[in-house]
C-alpha cells in the first residue's frame, strides 16, 4: 500500500505498530489479539484492518524495518575500507538501528522466537547477523575472530532485551553497550 503524502496514513501505521509492540511485550504475541490492539488505539477493528489484516502482517512490517536497516549497514560496509574503523562503525550503526527500533521490538524478537520461527524471519535475520560479523573481521576469518565480532553485536542486542530491569535510561544502556562492543572489536584487531 502507498503512503499518503500528508503523513496521516503513515502515522496511523506507526501508532498501530507501536501499540502492537507494547501489547506483545506486556501480554506476549500469542495472547494478543487484533481486537485488543484496536481497543488500545481507540479505533475499530475495521480501521485496524485497513492497515494490517493480521498481527502477523504487523510483525512482518517491523521485521522488514530491521532487515532493511541491516541491508543498509551491509551495503555501506562493503564499500568501506577493511579494518578496525569499519568494524567499529558497523557496531555503532547496528546499535543505532536497534535503538531506533525500540527496546519493546527487540525484546519482542528475543522473547517470541517461536513466532519468528513460524513466520520464517529467524533464518534470514541470523544470516544477516552473520554477514555483519564477517564484515567486521574480514579478511581474518578465524573462528575466534568471528566469535568476538558476534559477541560485539550481541552486546548491543542484549542491552535492549536483558537489561531493562536495571535503573538505566535507554541512552545510558545504549552508550554502555556500544563501549563494551567497541572494546570487543579492539580485541579482534589488537
Amino acid at each position: 500500500m502507498d503512503e499518503r503524502v500528508d503523513g496521516r496514513r503513515s502515522d496511523t501505521r506507526e501508532r498501530i505498530r507501536a501499540v502492537a509492540m507494547e501489547l506483545f511485550s506486556e501480554r506476549g504475541y500469542e495472547k494478543t489479539s487484533l481486537r485488543e490492539i484496536a481497543e488500545r488505539l481507540g479505533v475499530t477493528k475495521a480501521a485496524l484492518y485497513y492497515h494490517f489484516r493480521t498481527k502477523e502482517d504487523i510483525v512482518v512490517s517491523l521485521s522488514e524495518d530491521l532487515r532493511r536497516g541491516i541491508d543498509e549497514i551491509v551495503e555501506w560496509a562493503e564499500s568501506a575500507p577493511v579494518g578496525k574503523e569499519r568494524a567499529q562503525e558497523i557496531v555503532v550503526r547496528y546499535g543505532a538501528l536497534l535503538h531506533s527500533l525500540g527496546k519493546d521490538m527487540i525484546r519482542f524478537w528475543a522473547e517470541n522466537q517461536p513466532a519468528f520461527r513460524d513466520l520464517g524471519f529467524g533464518t534470514s535475520l541470523r544470516y544477516q547477523f552473520r554477514v555483519l560479523a564477517d564484515l567486521m573481521v574480514a579478511p581474518d576469518t578465524t573462528p575466534i575472530a568471528i566469535f568476538h565480532a558476534r559477541q560485539a553485536l550481541l552486546a548491543i542486542s542484549w542491552s535492549l532485551t536483558m537489561m531493562n530491569d536495571l535503573e538505566l535510561s535507554d541512552e545510558e544502556s545504549y552508550a554502555a553497550a556500544t563501549r563494551i562492543a567497541t572494546d570487543i572489536v579492539d580485541r579482534i584487531r589488537a
